[in-house]
């Protein structure tokens, strides 16, 4: 089952056809009825995905759909926060109390630890976008001008030359490559010029 905050993207040939939820994709490029197959692709992991259009358009729908989410339940009890300018529970305040310069600089050697582990989440989660781009690169565009440099500039995390290597490619290609490996996980796409 697809992950339902994933989205695809397919393509005819170097031109965009469709992009969004996994069904609505598979359904589009049914219509589209083409000689030319229709590629879609993962846009968390640019790789191809091979689906099924045999049917209505609602049974591939059905095909494709998310899980349902299970129903939650109703929040968690209250347990004891003691309201503070942080808000916290007391054992929290008796351990940050108990640290060496007190509490302030206690948090303040929490925070600067959790920048840490977040700029080493920032590093996995654009691999992970230079990855995505990469498969889809291979896929659709490994036989244009500049692939094999535009992909050194790609793992080099160097925006400028990779968008330079890839400026005559045929636009969606483009657009697509430079949003999945620079834009995707800020959840924007800037549009390109033709």
């Amino acid at each position: 089952m697809p992950d339902q905050e994933t989205t695809y993207t397919a393509f005819l040939d170097s031109r965009q056809v469709a992009k969004g939820p996994l069904g609505d994709v598979a359904v589009a490029a049914k219509h589209l009825d083409s000689a030319v197959p229709v590629l879609i692709f993962s846009d968390e992991t640019g790789r191809a995905r091979d689906v099924d259009t045999r049917g209505s358009d609602d049974d591939i729908r059905a095909r494709y759909a998310p899980p349902e989410e299970p129903p939650r339940g109703r929040g968690r009890p209250k347990l004891g926060v003691v309201p503070r300018e942080v808000t916290l529970l007391p054992r929290h305040w008796d351990w940050l109390n108990a640290q060496t310069g007190g509490a302030s600089a206690a948090i303040r050697r929490l925070v600067d630890a959790a920048r840490t582990a977040s700029d080493a989440s920032t590093k996995a989660r654009t691999r992970k976008a230079h990855d995505a781009a990469y498969h889809f690169m291979h896929a659709v565009a490994g036989d244009l001008p500049g692939y094999e440099e535009a992909t050194r500039a790609l793992f080099a995390n160097d925006r400028t030359r990779f968008e330079a290597q890839i400026a005559h490619w045929p636009h969606d290609v483009r657009a697509h490559a430079i949003t999945l490996a620079f834009e995707h996980h800020h959840h924007a796409e800037a549009p390109l010029p033709e």
